[in-house]
């Protein structure tokens, strides 16, 4: 979960300052992504998806021709919004169909942060909590069903999942939840990846197929320096394809385009190796 003990630390520290993020964002720039070289032509919609738990609402964006392999994506603490309607779009520009999930929808529909990644956290704290590794697995059996009854949906291929913060756990039990359906499963400055539980997501991520990535924030290693060896030994013991990497200069939620600690250049190199991740993982 976001670290909202350090927030305002890190925005000193890292990347912009709330001045300079919010004339960024005035200026239209934060939310600007690279384009993506041979993109395909896409078509997105709103979605609503029934889960055991109710009906979520979702944003679906995929080629506009043939059938594609499937991506599940976990916002951030700061929910569905612009920013990941983006990275949503630029994934399945990529030649993805991907569903990108408000996971608060039991409490009510996106946008759930009212002001987006300038949010303050610990407003939204509530929403995360109410959440749990049931929660996360029944809606990953839920959202990934969805998608295997679409026809842009190329079942014959595994599907990937990727997480933001509180979404790196999400990610993970995505695989432990579907393991013969998940060949892969991304993890961007994710929080409670490592827990004493023994239902940990990274002791049940180490019991799937998944090809793994974990993007670790600079910040959040100097706070669990240790953290990253338990995820390279857990899934090395199973001989589990994992990349693990801290990402210098990086803080917590470097990734989003709008968030207020967004280091575009890490952002990009993480981009990439999901992008390498997804197309070994995913044939």
């Amino acid at each position: 979960m976001c670290d909202q003990d350090h927030f305002e630390e890190d925005l000193e520290k890292y990347t912009v300052t709330r001045r300079e993020f919010g004339a960024l964002v005035g200026a239209g720039m934060v939310m600007m992504l690279p384009r993506v070289v041979n993109a395909v032509d896409v078509t997105e919609a709103d979605v609503t998806i029934k889960t055991p738990d109710g009906t979520a609402d979702a944003y679906f964006v995929h080629p506009v021709t043939g059938a594609a392999p499937a991506v599940l994506v976990w916002p951030d603490i700061f929910g569905l919004r612009p920013a990941f309607r983006q990275m949503g779009k630029r994934l399945a520009e990529s030649g993805y169909s991907v569903l990108v999930v408000n996971p608060f929808y039991r409490v009510k529909k996106a946008p759930t942060a009212e002001a987006g990644a300038k949010t303050p956290i610990p407003s939204l704290i509530p929403l995360a909590q109410a959440l749990n590794e049931t929660t996360h697995m029944t809606d990953a059996r839920a959202f990934i069903g969805w998608l295997d009854q679409q026809p842009s949906v190329n079942r014959n291929r595994r599907v990937g999942t990727q997480g933001y913060c509180m979404g790196g756990p999400m990610a993970l039990r995505t695989a432990a939840a579907m393991p013969n359906r998940v060949g892969a499963a991304a993890s961007f400055h994710g929080g409670g990846l490592v827990t004493e539980m023994g239902n940990s997501p990274h002791l049940q991520a180490s019991k799937t197929k998944a090809s793994l990535l974990i993007a670790i924030a600079e910040n959040d290693d100097m706070r669990a320096p240790n953290e990253k060896n338990v995820l390279k030994e857990t899934f090395a013991k199973v001989n589990l394809a994992a990349e693990i990497e801290v990402y210098a200069g990086a803080a917590h939620g470097w990734c989003p385009p709008d968030s207020q600690v967004y280091n575009q250049p890490q952002a990009e190199r993480a981009w990439t190796r999901l992008l390498a991740l997804y197309q070994k993982a995913l044939a």
